[in-house]
């Protein structure tokens, strides 16, 4: 191996690069616990596929339009590295192969669409998605990534290379990114029938848990790995992560508490995704106490800014526009405020004595990539749903998705329906009432 590379930097980028694809398993979890039964699968499978689609695409195209050589003003790697030509096993980037490197950034790329899904949940027809999928991580996520992700000294992405903008690992290319986009599609989408009116609870909160911490445990690899060497660096953007986020499920529950009167388990889940995504682009730049603020911030706010759906009217189903827009919105101006200085990066925030300034690149790095990826998304769900249709029909909608889309269903009910059907034999009262009241639940849940 040629000098300067790290036997052990490399095995530790390669264990991150593994627990950033655990992560769009443990979405697909955390997002199927939350539907209803008839959709399970199917929200599953929208995170599914976009370990397969992207994966392809990166290889193809997408390592060389994110991170080539830059082919003007910062807004787009050049095609050298098509089909990863060009890329020998021996090449490295700081101490690690170039080849670690693109598998790591290849699992933020794969799991930033997987988020968008949850937004447009219960009614998006699985052709239309995919296709989705496809085109906007080539004209949004591949471009984004390259502007903040990219640094040649000077001549990289414009918005962190050239201008300054701290995205330690992802809070305006992913969440911000992932989180507008799903605005837009939803939009596009309409609501879904009964919003509003009828039940659309959470069908298993164990699902759900176990996605949570199936997150927390893969972000680890996603923060601390994207410091790319085993170093102080990452240590502190792991304890940051923890506390970040321990942080935040408990600002989470005590908004909740104070405004509803009740500790939710869904409320602690969300409330540590919030924590999470909200502490991603400042991990690398804050001190401990800095994240626990940042923490306790984002989980107060981002469970205020679910209830926005419901008072502008738009359809997010799952909550990713409040959880991932507005947690990466806070994340990425805490640093402005938070930075120490001292950490990752040498800028400083306004409570450590630098002023606006950094305040105001974090301010432009937010605005920049929220209005492209909701104009670019919205015109691409537009011309998905004119053309090869995005959204199901209502008899599938009210029917389910899954049985539509993939001829199964996530459970098999029959050998409930059998034993109930033996009970019924033998106490054809007192069980006929209880199926009866059974029944009448799984229509409310369904």
């Amino acid at each position: 191996m040629p000098d300067g590379f790290s036997a052990g930097d490399t095995a530790f980028v390669f264990i991150c690069a593994a627990l950033v694809m655990l992560m769009t398993p443990g979405l697909a979890f955390f997002y199927g616990g939350m539907v209803r039964v008839k959709s399970t699968l199917n929200m599953l499978v929208m995170s599914f596929i976009s370990l397969a689609i992207v994966s392809v695409l990166w290889v193809l195209y997408g390592y060389s339009l994110a991170f080539g050589p830059d082919a003007g003003a910062g807004l787009i790697g050049n095609l050298d590295f098509l089909g990863m030509r060009g890329i020998g096993m021996n090449d490295i980037t700081g101490t690690i192969p170039v080849t670690a490197f693109s598998a790591f950034q290849l699992m933020f790329a794969i799991i930033t669409p997987a988020l968008i899904s949850g937004a447009v949940a219960d009614r998006t027809k699985f052709t239309g998605w995919a296709l989705f999928v496809a085109l906007w991580v080539t004209i949004v996520y591949f471009p984004v990534a390259h502007w903040v992700f990219f640094f040649d000294g000077g001549n990289g992405g414009w918005l962190g290379d050239r201008n300054g903008v701290i995205d330690f690992a992802g809070g305006t290319a992913v969440h911000i990114n992932a989180g507008v986009a799903g605005l837009a599609l939803c939009l596009v989408l309409g609501k879904r029938i009964g919003f509003k009116k009828d039940p659309m609870r959470p069908h298993s909160l164990p699902l759900v848990m176990l996605g949570s911490g199936l997150l927390w445990f893969g972000w680890f690899g996603f923060n601390a790995g994207s410091a790319l060497a085993a170093n102080g660096v990452a240590g502190m953007a792991f304890l940051n992560t923890q506390v970040a986020t321990a942080a935040a499920v408990l600002g989470w529950l005590a908004y909740e508490k104070i405004k509803h009167g009740a500790f939710t388990t869904l409320g602690a889940a969300s409330g540590a995704v919030a924590g999470l995504v909200a502490i991603t682009p400042a991990c690398g730049s804050v001190s401990l106490l800095g994240a626990i603020a940042i923490g306790l911030i984002a989980g107060a706010v981002c469970a205020a800014a679910i209830s926005l759906k419901y008072r502008f009217g738009f359809d997010d189903s799952l909550d990713v526009v409040g959880v991932h827009a507005v947690g990466g919105i806070v994340g990425s101006l805490a640093i402005g405020f938070f930075a120490t200085g001292h950490v990752g990066q040498t800028a400083q925030g306004l409570f450590y004595g630098g002023g606006l300034g950094q305040l105001g690149k974090q301010a432009m790095g937010v605005a920049v990539v929220a209005v492209y990826s909701f104009v670019v998304s919205w015109l691409l769900g537009q011309a998905i749903h004119k053309t090869i249709g995005l959204r199901v029909s209502e008899d599938v909608e009210v029917a389910g998705i899954d049985q539509a889309e993939h001829a199964e269903s996530a459970y098999d009910f029959s050998a409930v329906g059998a034993s109930l059907g033996r009970a019924t034999a033998a106490a054809p009262v007192t069980v006929a009432a209880t199926a009866t009241a059974s029944t009448r639940k799984t229509e409310v849940d369904a």
